[in-house]
């Protein structure tokens, strides 16, 4: 019997490794799944690349990773922002390194993942110094840049409902990357607000297929964070 069903975050990522490669859903706080990124803490992994759409928000969820000094390097799209001062003040004492990706090719990179797409050209950053070293190419009467597809070992997601089998749906905007994120990563993980048993969500709901998700964790209503 499939059961992907886990007791608890804890549980669900106690055999993350030092040096892993983290995709983490949500869109600031939208999203973001925060009992997992607590449990992530506590679990004591280090070195850790994290790709993610921001470098953390005030004092919690990856703004709380990134302070506990456990990433080493976070690829986004936007690192700065009024509140992300744990980021900016480890950065500017190098302490952590930065991939800045465009949002638009952050998302295609973690999608051309879960495709099994080996690369792709755009044409976002040309002539950048985001593009410095990069392979370009004329196409038509366009100029593109090569990009490779973001590959992970865990995905930390965010969905409203699932099954035993992992199959998923999300809240509104908190949707946002979790998704491909999850199709893009060895081990997904998500919490949830609620399990409903087989059946208990229409197939042509589902977002995301189960086949994507390796493990599933009801977070109480106390535990989560809004959206």
């Amino acid at each position: 019997m499939i059961n992907k069903v886990v007791a608890s975050p804890e549980a669900a990522l106690a055999d993350v490794p030092d040096g892993a490669t983290i995709m983490i859903g949500g869109f600031g706080n939208a999203g973001m799944p925060s009992a997992l990124i607590d449990a992530l803490i506590a679990q004591g992994a280090r070195d850790l690349t994290v790709v993610n759409n921001n470098a953390g928000n005030a004092d919690a969820g990856l703004a709380a990773l990134i302070a506990a000094k456990r990433v080493r390097k976070v690829l986004c799209s936007f690192p700065r922002q009024a509140d992300s001062w744990h980021f900016d003040k480890l950065y500017r004492a190098g302490e952590i390194e930065l991939e800045l990706v465009p949002q638009g090719t952050l998302a295609e990179r973690i999608r051309a993942a879960g495709a099994g797409i080996g690369a792709f050209f755009t044409p976002t950053a040309y002539g950048t110094k985001l593009a410095e070293g990069k392979e370009t190419r004329r196409i038509g009467d366009r100029d593109y840049v090569l990009e490779y597809p973001f590959h992970a070992d865990f995905a930390l997601i965010k969905a409203d409902r699932a099954d035993r089998w992992g199959n998923l749906t999300y809240r509104m905007s908190a949707r946002n990357f979790a998704p491909i994120m999850a199709s893009a990563a060895k081990c997904s993980v998500v919490q949830v607000r609620e399990i409903v048993e087989l059946g208990g969500i229409d197939p042509e709901a589902v977002v995301t297929p189960g086949i994507f998700v390796k493990r599933v964790v009801k977070v109480a209503a106390t535990l989560r964070k809004a959206a």
